[in-house]
């Protein structure tokens, strides 16, 4: 398959919107017309459960793995197929150019590209929780993972990195919607906690 088919396979495979179809499978909820704002694991663990948000979980980190598998040996071809499925997964054109943050469609992808990625995002979110941060722990993994992988993976490593975590912390600035008040502000608490000063707290 040629470079060009396989990033774009991959992503139109991001693209597939499982946390919406799990929740409207489940519980008959559009996702996009939650409070939380996006379409990914918090709204459909609030909305759902448990259960449906480790299903939606797995099929979104699958999705993210299967274009780096199919570029093979082709290291940066790979890495870039991982960030067409997080691009997918965030501006997805089956939600109207919605979508969500992308860190399950990563973390598939880095299991393939570059597995200390996982564990970069992961510990975030971990030490996120553990301080009652999560989008601030979010924040300090996806700016991290470039350089980390970089020191593991070298020159391929950190396109890896950056290919998932560029699109990654765009979506929080950008979320789904503009900021309800003007100004540069809204912007960097998105980047910093990904939130509004009225959406609930992660």
């Amino acid at each position: 398959m040629a470079d060009a088919g396989i990033l774009l396979l991959a992503f139109l495979l991001g693209s597939i919107p499982f946390s919406n179809l799990v929740a409207r499978l489940v519980k008959g909820v559009d996702l996009r017309d939650t409070p939380y704002g996006t379409v990914g694991g918090t709204s459909i663990y609030r909305v759902a459960g448990f259960w449906p948000l480790a299903l939606a979980g797995i099929l979104d980190m699958a999705k993210g793995a299967l274009g780096p598998l199919l570029a093979g040996d082709h290291g940066t071809l790979a890495a870039l197929a991982g960030g067409a499925a997080v691009i997918g997964h965030n501006w997805s054109p089956f939600l109207g150019g919605k979508g969500g943050r992308g860190v399950a469609p990563a973390l598939g992808a880095l299991a393939v590209t570059a597995w200390p990625g996982m564990i970069v995002l992961l510990g975030s979110m971990v030490l996120g929780k553990a301080v009652h941060e999560t989008g601030l722990g979010g924040f300090v993994g996806k700016v991290a993972l470039t350089p980390v992988i970089a020191l593991t993976h070298g020159a391929c490593g950190a396109v890896a990195g950056g290919a998932v975590a560029v699109p990654m912390l765009t979506k929080r600035v950008l979320a789904n919607s503009r900021p309800p008040t003007p100004g540069i502000e809204p912007y960097v608490r998105r980047l910093l906690f990904d939130r509004d000063p009225d959406t609930p707290t992660p």
